[in-house]
């Protein structure tokens, strides 16, 4: 197909065959050299053909801004619980028009099928969807998923014209220890690229993760963190999702050498964020009011994913790449005007010209596997006189590991809201087990009622918090009346929900109307007396295994720093 056009886009190109096109008047980002050029821009079938003086029809976007359509370069297609047709239609506007997205939430829960439903929802929209191939499913061996993927499993989608490489090596430990089914798994992808999940790591381990071909790295929490793998090489990841907030942090890193080796991404976008504050270009207004300079924050989301996943056709203005293109107002706020998409122009004014015509894709059911639970399963007897608490920090995936007077009542373990003790639980929902691992957390300021949710990274069983037993199983029980999602309940009476009927994580709604049901669960939260800004969001991560420093499973409390169960009795 490319050869066969090529003649006549040579024809544009030479300008004896009229662009179908002319953007005149804009300032365009020149993200090679790193300068403003004011100058034409010609479209033609699908394509940027020139830039300087061409015939054809013309579009004055001066006083505009010129800039390559936005590259996300991680993204979690499920965290925004939104079916790919719906997340396009949000993202469009914002100026992102490709996306790579690592599946392995939905695969955790469905295997492969989670993948097809991906490929096949997410094909013939108007943002172009790339997958990485998961590589932890499950992420670990300290919990149960509802699936298992192994490289047999991965390697018929090699050779996918949309699967571009291997996705966030989750399991650090057991790479860096040579596990032999991680091993077969970076065999599928001998050249990379490869993404890395590795907080916290440092010093030998890290140059072996480094040495097992891992390219990038999104979980640097700090500054020495973020300099010490962009010194080994990694591509360095700078993340500004609904929950994990690093972009001050390490915005210091990106200096004038090692501006080429980062990328600006979202990981987890919540739909009330999208519409709130924002995607790439919310995250482009924060660097920039951080002190960053316009353009190389432009270069941090669209030249530099496009060249560290080899996606050759964008990422620039430049003769033959796509004419995926931002007309943005300011370089301040980023407000966008205008959007094209293979050159044709699909946003005006900030809104959607067109609906996608992608047709709607069966999803598989998505039953609950849920043994029936009784109150007896959050209240265990007193084992003895300390106990592990998680502590929640502040705008991290981090969690520290407290002790803490066993709070008791009748000899049972118990909450103490007054001193923001609150049980957690996970309850098993894959295979009917009847497997509940129950902890205690701080940091969620909940003096009565629990919050549930379905959306539990990565294994995504059933995550429960609350203040009261009897509120907590009833939220447990809602939730599988649901098929999956969120609820809020206190009184024996649910506040508030959320249906996601896809794998648990994803509405078939659009978006506002998810966003509107997602912004009902915080304020009835908020209701409640709670003080975190997104406790959904926390609450997801708490069954995570593999980022520190205590987190809960099914199979039990997790020391990740040790990587294996503990108890939740005593100080070891």
């Amino acid at each position: 197909m490319w050869m066969e056009r090529l003649p006549i886009r040579l024809q544009a190109a030479r300008g004896e065959v009229p662009a179908e096109l002319v953007l005149t008047g804009g300032r365009v980002a020149n993200v090679y050299t790193g300068e403003w050029q004011e100058t034409d821009v010609a479209l033609f079938d699908g394509i940027i053909v020139g830039l300087g003086d061409y015939p054809g029809p013309r579009l004055d976007v001066t006083g505009r801004y010129l800039l390559p359509g936005f590259i996300d370069g991680h993204l979690h297609v499920e965290s925004s619980m939104l079916t790919p047709r719906e997340l396009a239609r949000a993202l469009l506007p914002l100026g992102t028009t490709t996306v790579v997205a690592d599946p392995h939430e939905i695969a955790n829960v469905w295997g492969v099928v989670g993948l097809d439903y991906l490929l096949g929802a997410s094909e013939g929209l108007p943002v172009d969807f790339f997958f990485m191939l998961p590589s932890c499913v499950p992420a670990s061996h300290l919990e149960t998923s509802g699936a298992r993927l192994e490289a047999g499993d991965l390697e018929p989608y090699r050779r996918h014209p949309r699967i571009l490489g291997l996705a966030e090596m989750m399991n650090f430990p057991g790479l860096v220890a040579g596990d032999p089914r991680l091993l077969d798994k970076l065999a599928l992808f001998p050249q990379g690229p490869v993404d890395g999940h590795a907080p916290l790591l440092s010093g030998r381990p890290l140059n072996a993760y480094r040495l097992a071909g891992i390219g990038s790295d999104h979980e640097c929490t700090c500054l020495a963190e973020a300099k010490e793998k962009l010194r080994l090489g990694f591509y360095l990841m700078l993340r500004e999702g609904s929950l994990a907030k690093n972009l001050a942090d390490l915005l210091p890193a990106v200096t004038p050498a090692g501006l080429r080796r980062t990328m600006l991404v979202t990981d987890d976008s919540h739909p009330e964020d999208l519409v709130r504050t924002g995607h790439l270009n919310h995250l482009l207004r924060q660097a920039v009011s951080l002190g960053l300079d316009p353009l190389a924050a432009v270069i941090m989301a669209t030249l530099n994913p496009a060249e560290y996943f080899r996606l050759r056709d964008r990422g620039a203005v430049a003769p033959g790449l796509a004419a995926d293109l931002v007309v943005a107002e300011d370089l301040t706020e980023f407000r966008i005007d205008k959007v094209f998409k293979n050159g044709k122009l699909l946003v005006d004014q900030g809104r959607l010209l067109t609906e996608p015509d992608a047709r709607p894709r069966a999803a598989p059911s998505s039953p609950m596997r849920v043994k029936d639970l009784d109150l007896e399963a959050f209240s265990p007897p007193a084992a003895g006189s300390v106990v592990k608490v998680i502590g929640l920090i502040p705008g991290q995936l981090l969690t520290e590991k407290r002790l803490w007077p066993a709070p008791v009542k009748n000899g049972r373990l118990a909450t103490s809201p007054d001193q923001d003790i609150l049980k957690l639980a996970v309850v098993e929902r894959h295979h009917g087990t009847g497997r509940l691992g129950l902890g205690l957390v701080q940091g969620f300021g909940l003096p009565r009622g629990a919050l549930a949710s379905s959306v539990a990274h990565d294994s995504h069983n059933i995550v429960v918090v609350g203040a009261d037993e009897a509120d907590m199983l009833q939220a447990v029980r809602h939730l599988v009346d649901l098929g999956g999602g969120m609820a809020v309940v206190a009184g024996g009476r649910v506040l508030a929900d959320l249906a996601l009927p896809i794998a648990g994580l994803i509405s078939p709604w659009p978006l506002d109307r998810v966003a509107a049901a997602y912004s009902r669960l915080k304020q009835a939260y908020h209701g409640l007396g709670g003080a975190l800004q997104d406790p959904f969001m926390a609450l997801s991560f708490l069954a995570l295994p593999v980022i520190p420093a205590l987190k809960l499973t099914d199979l039990g409390l997790v020391d990740v720093d040790r990587f294996q169960v503990v108890p939740l009795w005593g100080e070891d």
